[in-house]
């Protein structure tokens, strides 16, 4: 198993929902965080909770996430763990209504934030010729469903960004995990409150298991983690 502690490791979306759940595993196992996200009141607590540094960004604008990994080799001189956890979504709707605005800002956020995370994090992790990404990424992203289509749009590209990332990657001793939890119980639904809401997963328990995944040196590098009975 691989140790985490004192271990650098940046995570973003990290306010909330699983990026707070994350952030506070790593934190008993003893990790350096870099946390992210454009919430400064959140992040904060965050940061003060876990020991962290906070670092204000949004990763739909590469110029900021380029100013997180500086941040972070300045402050620490490497990168070990890139968490790419930011995500937004929308309330399902038959594809003849989907709000096309919406859309573009969905892309912006898991598409290109997570794209953007992910190169910074190679550039530095190539140097080191050692490091892990992890790209959050959804369920859906493997397992479609109806009215769901600009959501799961977005995950499907994450999903194959993240397999031509590994590709690059591994032969530089990095390793890429894209990792597919199904519905926890978190801000995201606020705006639709989902009927199933209450058999959804509880963050603290998905993160607990990613980061158990995440130390097996022969771990499978994609992980699905489902709602019981789904």
């Amino acid at each position: 198993m691989i140790d985490l502690k004192g271990k650098v490791i940046v995570i973003t979306g990290a306010s909330r929902g699983l990026g707070r759940a994350l952030a506070r595993v790593l934190a008993q196992e003893g990790a350096q965080l870099v946390l992210a996200n454009r919430n400064v009141e959140e992040l904060n607590e965050v940061a003060q909770e876990t020991g962290g540094i906070a670092v204000v960004a949004d990763v739909s604008d590469e110029a900021q996430v380029q100013g997180l990994a500086r941040t972070t080799i300045e402050k620490y001189g490497r990168i070990d763990i890139w968490i790419n956890n930011a995500g937004i979504w929308m309330p399902h709707v038959p594809i003849e209504e989907l709000n096309w605005k919406r859309v573009h800002e969905i892309f912006e956020v898991n598409v290109f934030g997570l794209m953007y995370g992910s190169k910074e994090a190679l550039v530095q992790m190539k140097k080191q010729q050692s490091g892990t990404i992890i790209n959050i990424i959804s369920v859906r992203g493997v397992d479609p469903l109806p009215n769901e289509a600009g959501y799961t749009a977005s995950k499907f590209a994450a999903t194959g960004f993240t397999k031509c990332l590994r590709l690059e990657a591994e032969p530089f001793g990095v390793r890429v995990f894209g990792i597919y939890p199904g519905g926890m119980k978190t801000h995201l639904f606020d705006e639709a409150p989902r009927a199933e809401y209450n058999e959804f997963m509880d963050p603290a328990d998905v993160a607990q298991k990613i980061i158990s995944h995440i130390k097996d040196e022969h771990a499978d590098p994609d992980l699905i983690l489902k709602r019981p009975n789904t």
